[in-house]
């Protein structure tokens, strides 16, 4: 669909250049999925006069060629569009596998599975990086009790790199160290996906097994950048038992089975799935509906690849700053069957 879309503004000219948008440079940003198709547009003077005649024309292009999508194209004004970094300066090549967990919509306990997992990863003897990439709601920090790191600077080969937290043997990452937590809310667009982009390729990784990134809630362009800056090897989407029939879960599995994404799904983490009480240990109370994410698993042919009980040490560790995964044998087991599943789906892939 991407590639559709760019072949659409190749055919359009800008009246005053006799170019069209694509070789004059004007597209900064190209994002698709199945129901949404969005262009960013960048003019290299400002008040450009054929400014709204051109992103007219656009939308009717794209609104003809993908009727059921829902079409976005924003103008900017001057400034040609700025070029990317190469590839080839990326810290991240030492990377050898990258899962990307989300989630079709937020409470869903997300983050804490994301924590945990990469701790069940780490206690089996493999080198973990988290990018916290919840742009909105950034709070792997406070998970592993980091919350007042400054990431500091280095410079290597000539290129500077950020040195990320050492949070209980994980190399941690997020936009949580660089704003205040009031101030995640503010952030839209192109400026979130600008910091993305420079913490997954500036970051001082060194060499990793596994890369966990930890997406924000919901489908969107933030997703679609970063699946355009990483190669993904597995996507793990986490749900509760009470939200694995709707229609937002259904749209997060298909963003990454998308064609034009074509991420393999590891898996379904089923969270919050029942809850047993301390003084009654063979009991399990089913608080949001029972069965759901296995239906789910087998109507999609997706596998489930566990679930996880509401355990007090969970939300505890959450607060405290110590995932449970690594203090609570109970929660442990859990998440350690979950981190061999997604080892095994990701080495097959």
């Amino acid at each position: 669909m991407e590639k559709r879309i760019r072949e659409l503004l190749a055919a359009i000219v800008h009246p005053e250049t006799e170019r069209d948008l694509v070789a004059s440079g004007f597209v900064e940003h190209v994002a698709a999925a199945a129901d949404k198709a969005t262009v960013v547009l960048r003019f290299a003077k400002g008040r450009d006069p054929f400014a709204v005649k051109i992103k007219k024309a656009v939308e009717e292009a794209l609104r003809r060629e993908f009727p059921a999508a829902e079409v976005l194209v924003v103008v900017k004004e001057g400034g040609a569009a700025p070029r990317p970094e190469p590839k080839t300066t990326s810290s991240a090549g030492d990377i050898a596998r990258v899962i990307a967990i989300a989630s079709g919509k937020g409470g869903v306990g997300k983050s804490t599975v994301a924590a945990n997992l990469a701790v069940a990863l780490r206690n089996r003897g493999f080198r973990v990086g988290l990018l916290d990439a919840d742009i909105y709601g950034p709070s792997q920090p406070k998970m592993f009790g980091v919350e007042g790191y400054v990431p500091d600077a280095v410079r290597e080969e000539g290129v500077d790199r950020i040195v990320p937290a050492d949070a209980q043997g994980i190399e941690l990452m997020s936009i949580g160290f660089f704003i205040k937590p009031d101030d995640a809310l503010l952030w839209r667009g192109a400026m979130a996906v600008s910091a993305l982009k420079q913490m997954i390729h500036q970051t001082k990784w060194g060499p990793l097994d596994f890369l966990l990134l930890d997406l924000p809630p919901g489908t969107g362009d933030i997703h679609l950048s970063i699946v355009g800056e990483l190669k993904i090897d597995a996507a793990v989407i986490v749900s509760t038992p009470q939200q694995v029939a709707v229609a937002d879960v259904v749209r997060g599995v298909e963003l990454f089975r998308n064609e034009n994404i074509a991420v393999p799904v590891a898996g379904i983490v089923e969270n919050m799935a029942w809850f047993t009480p301390e003084e009654l240990p063979d009991n399990r109370y089913y608080l949001f509906g029972r069965g759901g994410a296995r239906r789910y698993a087998e109507e999609h042919g997706i596998e489930l690849l566990g679930e996880i009980p509401i355990v007090q040490s969970i939300m505890e560790g959450a607060e405290e700053g110590r995932p449970a995964a690594g203090i609570d044998p109970r929660v442990e087991r859990y998440y350690r069957e979950i981190a061999d599943k997604v080892v095994t789906a990701v080495m097959k892939g």
